[in-house]
């Protein structure tokens, strides 16, 4: 059986309001093969247990988290997700803009998941000591 992922179903997956519960394991089985891939700048993990298991570490390591589509595109076997990912983390907020690439296989669910965003800047920059240091090190590849 093939499957093809409209836009809405991707915008309902890729929408999590803070203070809602993220995707059950039986939701991202609809749209994910058993061995998909997943990337971030953070991790890579190999099979649907795998990438459940890093989204679930993500969820406990935060007080709460949202996220919010922008824009999709599907382009045959490719798509793109742009987005803006906000993490509660001991009274604090850091937001993360970024985008999802997928690709889907044959039978049309998802086999590779990559996020691109960056991690340091939204994570270190706020930071007294670090903020300032991340800053500077980001100009010296600008500049």
């Amino acid at each position: 059986m093939t499957k093809t992922i409209s836009i809405e179903e991707l915008k309902a997956l890729f929408n999590k309001p803070y203070g809602q519960d993220a995707p059950s394991k039986q939701k991202w089985a609809e749209f994910y093969n058993d061995d998909i891939t997943f990337i971030d700048p953070t991790q890579e993990t190999r099979g649907l247990d795998a990438y459940i298991a890093a989204q679930e570490k993500l969820i406990k390591r935060c007080d709460d988290i949202f996220l919010e589509t922008h824009a999709i595109s599907i382009n045959e076997d490719c798509g793109f997700i742009e987005w803006t990912m906000g993490l509660k983390i001991m009274g604090k907020e850091f937001i993360y803009p970024g985008i999802t690439r997928l690709i889907f296989s044959k039978n049309g669910l998802i086999k590779e998941h990559r996020d691109y965003f960056d991690f340091c800047g939204p994570t270190f920059g706020p930071l007294p000591v670090l903020g300032p240091f991340i800053r500077w090190l980001y100009s010296k590849f600008i500049s």
